[in-house]
């Protein structure tokens, strides 16, 4: 969905943010980032969710024992306990056979209708790309340093796609929430499609590898007029063709999940009317095998109707209708302080507000946020992942608040550098031209399916395997500083006082080196022992 950070770039950086929901994170995404924070509360005893998805265990019991090998087959009758990570799905390549090729449209989201060059790039994350078939990668117009021509993905073929679920399965993640832009389901057109392509691999990458999926669809750019009505068709074809059926289609309560993301923004269309037209008939008036239990993707200030949420009253009563609260996150905020600040100030009182109403709380996770490509002039790495800290972060912050169901942003966002699946590890990995985002930004060295490994342990935490606890349970260990030329800040060594003056307090040098500028240089730049 592209939701990009609308809220953190327009309130932060001044940005005018006209993606889809990437824009609304750091900005929203395109799918996007934005910049939101998970709060801290004690756990209250007990084992399981109960039907709001408040989780009450004690993550301050203690290892638990190896609980072994994660299911080979997630449970599909319900979405307690469940981290499913949005799946966007819409990278389409020149070569790959897809409608949109056909059409002449065959680049999508990986440059804006072209081949591939350090110029056009909309894109941050370079994907690990060394598993993958000849087959599976279309040739751009840059080159690897070995000299092979650099190729990318489509996910029209169903074998990247099956290769996406074989990961999951293999790091013990539950699944998907495929993102269908309502923009692109206009019947008999290229990029609907496109969509139903991707969508039939999704469900035969899921069936195949034991996993669960869900639609959810993103009214980002679609017209208001038609916006409900191509909801219902596109559902109710997928009930008609016994995709609801499928046993790896997710449900609760008897009714297939699907997501309703975008209603309510500040920036987006559709009215309250719009909204309640919608889930009457999703939750009351449709027919069986197509009334559903909904998520839905709403503001992260859904609860105050201010900041990134529309302030017409009658939205307040539309956000409680579902039956699955979804507050979009990315771009919230920027680091881990921030993560616990927008906890304590937003996610504690809306989990309170959640179960008052009945209704269970799904936030968002995300690894960090970077579109320097997409958004051409702005900084690259804007939000560190941070070797995974960034992310686990927040998944304890909004476990311990009371969470057991997540959304993780998102498992194959490249353009906004929210990516969880594997991508470029070094510089080494990547084109020889253009600047790309790899996992070593922030000096570790990690390998691409790090954060699908992250990922597990949380999934791990989710089913009663392991405890939660406030670091980063995976991952190689802080680096040994040597002080006085250099000193640990963050996950880091950087240079320290002894290294920038010394007893002698050279202000001019101090002043320079920017995690020193805040202390005082007659302290800072003492060496004594």
């Amino acid at each position: 969905m592209p939701r990009s950070l609308v809220l953190l770039v327009v309130l932060a950086l001044g940005c005018d943010a006209t993606t889809p929901r990437e824009a609304l994170d750091a900005g929203p995404r395109p799918d996007g980032a934005g910049l939101d924070a998970p709060i801290v509360l004690e756990d209250s005893g007990g084992t399981h969710p109960d039907a709001t998805g408040i989780d009450a265990s004690d993550d301050d019991a203690g290892p638990l024992p190896d609980a072994g090998p994660p299911p080979a087959v997630v449970d599909s009758t319900s979405i307690d306990g469940k981290l499913l990570f949005g799946y966007q799905g819409w990278f389409a390549a020149e070569g790959d056979g897809s409608p949109l090729d056909a059409a002449g449209d065959g680049w999508r989201h990986w440059s804006p209708g072209v081949t591939p060059a350090p110029a056009n790039v909309s894109f941050e994350c370079w994907p690990d790309t060394r598993e993958l078939a000849a087959p599976e990668l279309f040739a751009t117009s840059m080159m690897l340093a070995d000299g092979r021509p650099a190729g990318l993905f489509s996910a029209w073929t169903p074998a990247t796609v099956d290769r996406h679920f074989a990961w999951m399965e293999t790091h013990g993640l539950d699944g998907v929430l495929l993102q269908e832009f309502v923009s692109e389901l206009d019947p008999g057109t290229p990029p609907r499609a496109f969509r139903d392509g991707v969508l039939a691999n999704v469900r035969a990458g899921a069936e195949a590898h034991g996993r669960v999926w869900a639609v959810m669809y993103d009214i980002s750019g679609a017209p208001a007029a038609t916006t409900v009505a191509r909801i219902r068709e596109h559902w109710a074809g997928l009930a008609s063709s016994g995709v609801l059926a499928s046993d790896r289609y997710l449900h609760q309560d008897g009714l297939p999940v699907v997501g309703i993301w975008g209603y309510g923004f500040s920036d987006r269309v559709g009215s309250p009317g719009d909204a309640n037209a919608l889930l009457d008939w999703l939750q009351r008036d449709a027919p069986d095998g197509e009334r559903a239990f909904v998520i839905g993707g709403v503001p992260s200030y859904w609860r105050t109707l201010t900041a990134d949420s529309a302030s017409d009253p009658a939205w307040a009563a539309v956000y409680r209708r579902y039956d699955v609260i979804n507050p979009w996150m990315v771009g919230r905020f920027g680091d881990d302080a921030g993560a616990r600040a927008f906890r304590r100030d937003v996610i504690d009182g809306d989990v309170v507000e959640a179960a008052r109403v009945g209704r269970r709380y799904m936030p968002v996770v995300f690894p960090g946020f970077s579109w320097s490509n997409l958004m051409r002039g702005m900084p690259i790495n804007q939000i560190p992942r941070r070797g995974g800290r960034f992310w686990w972060t927040q998944f304890y912050e909004e476990h311990t608040a009371g969470a057991s169901l997540f959304f993780g942003a998102m498992f194959d966002e490249v353009d906004e550098g929210t990516a969880m699946f594997e991508v470029a590890e070094t510089a080494a990995d990547v084109p020889t031209t253009g600047r790309f985002l790899t996992l070593d930004a922030d000096g570790e060295s990690l390998p691409s399916d790090f954060y699908m490994s992250l990922a597990g342990e949380a999934s791990r935490v989710l089913r009663g395997e392991r405890v939660a606890t406030p670091d980063r349970p995976i991952g190689p260990p802080l680096p040994t500083c040597s002080p006085p030329d250099t000193m640990l800040v963050g996950d880091r060594c950087v240079p320290s006082c002894g290294a920038a003056g010394g007893d002698s307090c050279d202000p001019t040098v101090c002043a320079a080196l920017p995690h020193l500028a805040s202390y005082d240089c007659a302290v800072c730049c003492d060496t004594t022992p």
